[in-house]
């Protein structure tokens, strides 16, 4: 079964903090604390992919009728708590590990090394469906 854990710009109860303003050596330990967590899932065969996102300010919204030319506009952007910062997708034999793997996802470590507890949305990825032939 395969899950994406979703992380949004917001922080979480041990980060009210942006990470910008975090000490460089704070910001070292919470990447490299995502790295680890991603060669943990590499090895036991869990990590499908993972990538931490640009700021939102890069992003583009795309609208197609089908017909005409693609609409492309910057915006209109949601909240800055709404923004997508990061996902993990994983393939796991339950839903449990799926939020164990978010529970430590959550614990990384933010500013002075105190665990951030960021949400971490769990959503299951659904399968395509298959044609008989």
């Amino acid at each position: 079964m395969r899950y994406m854990l979703l992380m949004n710009y917001e922080g979480g109860a041990g980060c009210d903090v942006p990470m910008s303003e975090w000490a460089p050596e704070d910001i070292a330990a919470h990447i490299d604390y995502q790295h680890a967590l991603g060669r943990e899932l590499t090895t036991t065969g869990e990590l499908v992919d993972g990538q931490g996102l640009a700021a939102p300010d890069t992003s583009r919204t795309v609208t197609w009728d089908g017909r005409n030319a693609p609409v492309v506009t910057d915006g209109p952007f949601a909240e800055s708590k709404e923004f997508l910062a990061g996902y993990w997708t994983v393939d796991v034999d339950s839903q449990e590990r799926a939020l164990e793997i978010a529970a430590k996802a959550s614990a990384a470590p933010g500013k002075g090394g105190v665990p951030i507890q960021q949400p971490i949305e769990v959503r299951q990825v659904m399968a395509a469906p298959t044609t008989g032939s």
